[in-house]
Order: structure tokens, then C-alpha cells, then sequence
């Protein structure tokens, strides 16, 4: 069985703002993990969609996907719009397990990353 991840954010008109996602995920390929298959994707605005992600990972042998909100806290998008998107694109793949994670959130990396970032 093959895991994937993949990683969603809102998505941006501006590119370099995509373009971050695609460098994390890049990153996150060259971690050790539990990941056979990363990938990224945007809720709107820019591509590739949740759907293409999701169809991707299954092309490329995923039977388990997780899906991870990039996002800071657990509003409508982490809550409601990329869980209905999810679900779209999983109903394509009956075979497919998935699950969707919590957003970032509260987390001590996040506030030791805020004092770093703010102490610059």
C-alpha cells in the first residue's frame, strides 16, 4: 500500500505565493517520513487543484491519502470548503482510504518560529 500527503493551501493570484507550497513540498520530499508520494495543491485560484493532486496520487499508486490544510487555524476553509473538495475528488477512487488532518494550530514550533521570525 502506498501513502501519500498532500499539502493545501488557499491559493494565491500571485504566483510566488503558489510557488512557496511547491518549495515546501520539494522540502518536505527530502524528509524522512512515512510518505511513499508528496504533493501539493490549492484550494482555489491556482493550480494544481485538490482534485488533480488527488488524481495524481492515485496514478501514482496511492490506496491511503492524507490531506493537510496548510492553514493557521481551523476556520471555514480547514473546516468546511477543502473537506467538501476532498470528498469530491475521493469519490472518483472508492477504493482509496483518506483522511483529512487539523490545520496547523496551536503548536510550540509555531510560537518558537513567531519569536524567531519577530526577533529579526
Amino acid at each position: 500500500m502506498k501513502k501519500a500527503l498532500i499539502v493545501v493551501d488557499h491559493g494565491s493570484v500571485f504566483e510566488a505565493a503558489n510557488n512557496q507550497l511547491a518549495e515546501i513540498v520539494e522540502l518536505l520530499q527530502d524528509r524522512e517520513h512515512t510518505f511513499d508520494i508528496v504533493r501539493h495543491a490549492h484550494m482555489e485560484l491556482a493550480s494544481p487543484t485538490i482534485a488533480d493532486a488527488f488524481d495524481a496520487c492515485v496514478s501514482d499508486g496511492a490506496s491511503d491519502i492524507t490531506v493537510h490544510p496548510y492553514f493557521l487555524a481551523p476556520g471555514r476553509h480547514s473546516t468546511t470548503d477543502i473537506p467538501r473538495l476532498v470528498t469530491e475528488a475521493a469519490s472518483k477512487h472508492p477504493h482509496v482510504t483518506y483522511r483529512i488532518t487539523a490545520p496547523l494550530g496551536i503548536h510550540d514550533k509555531i510560537l518558537e518560529l513567531v519569536i524567531e521570525r519577530a526577533g529579526k
